[in-house]
């Protein structure tokens, strides 16, 4: 499943089957497979999710979609720092009709880049015509609250966790900018300007995640869910799901996430005019180490 549709070139390593797809009854299970590296999103697993959900669509017997992390973490969000990060692989683009982003320079790469992997990606999954289900365990970090918030539901186990950091690299949230309408302005506010991790038992009073249970009983759980929802007519389903998206959508979610996706490359390009790259010179190290700081000093 990893390279559907793809064809990275040879500065990308192999790692194998970076998305796994399974079927259990009426219900496809799609499972990110880079414990390693706690599941961060390169362009190979991005391709590969979306070829897995592309087949769940195709198969009329799936009725719904669980969408989980295979180890400790559900997802520490976009690769910013492994081997298998790839500035410089090619790939058909999907969701959006842009050129490729590899033989462009400067902001016209990373824009395409971004309008196709990260925002692209996350509104096309969002109208997957099946009930989705993410089940998060562990970090649910940037680019991992997108996955979750791309998904119909949230079942999370009692040791996740969530943030979406990138305010220290002076940027105004992740792409797939959900988040006044995922936790309240408020609430919203708080998450980015202090980039602190929140529980999944905040989570869920805040009316983020929709159930909280143990990290054993996860899976099971979401499953069972999962089938209970494959017995209500398909087509009401794709319906019920699509009136929800509309309603958000008037409440102006997708004309906020255009606008603040222009805020984010206007950051982008601010930190690379008065400093040395794009990413206001962090890397997966350096976020990890100032989050590590601030938690010794007394902030959770």
């Amino acid at each position: 499943m990893t390279t559907d549709g793809v064809s990275p070139d040879g500065d990308v390593p192999d790692e194998g089957e970076v998305v796994t797809y399974e079927r259990r009854g009426p219900v496809a299970v799609v499972t990110m497979n880079r414990p390693r590296y706690r599941n961060a999103q390169n362009s190979v697993m991005t391709y590969a999710l979306d070829a897995a959900f592309a087949r769940a669509v195709a198969d009329a017997e799936v009725k719904a979609i669980v969408l989980a992390g295979s180890g400790n973490h559900f997802s520490a969000g976009h690769d910013i720092g492994t081997p298998g990060r790839d500035h410089r692989a090619h790939y058909d683009n999907k969701a959006v009709l842009w050129w490729d982003h590899v033989d462009r320079a400067g902001g016209d790469q990373r824009f395409a880049r971004e309008s196709e992997v990260y925002l692209g990606m996350c509104r096309r999954w969002r109208e997957i015509p099946k009930p989705t289900i993410a089940v998060v365990q562990g970090a649910c970090i940037a680019g991992g609250l997108m996955l979750a918030w791309s998904c119909d539901l949230i079942v999370a186990a009692e040791d996740a966790f969530f943030s979406d950091p990138v305010v220290r690299m002076g940027i105004p949230g992740v792409e797939y900018f959900a988040h006044p309408w995922m936790l309240g302005p408020r609430r919203a506010k708080e998450m980015l300007y202090t980039g602190d991790r929140f529980t999944a038992a905040q989570a869920y009073e805040w009316g983020m995640v929709n159930r909280v249970v143990p990290r054993e009983d996860l899976l099971s759980h979401a499953l069972e869910l999962a089938e209970k929802i494959s017995a209500m007519p398909q087509f009401g389903l794709a319906l019920t799901k699509k009136a929800v998206n509309q309603c958000e959508d008037l409440m102006g979610m997708r004309a906020g996430m255009d606008a603040v996706f222009g805020l984010h490359h206007f950051a982008h390009a601010h930190n690379a005019e008065v400093g040395t790259d794009p990413l206001g010179g962090m890397n997966a190290k350096s976020m990890k180490a100032t989050a590590e700081h601030i938690e010794q000093n007394g902030v959770k």
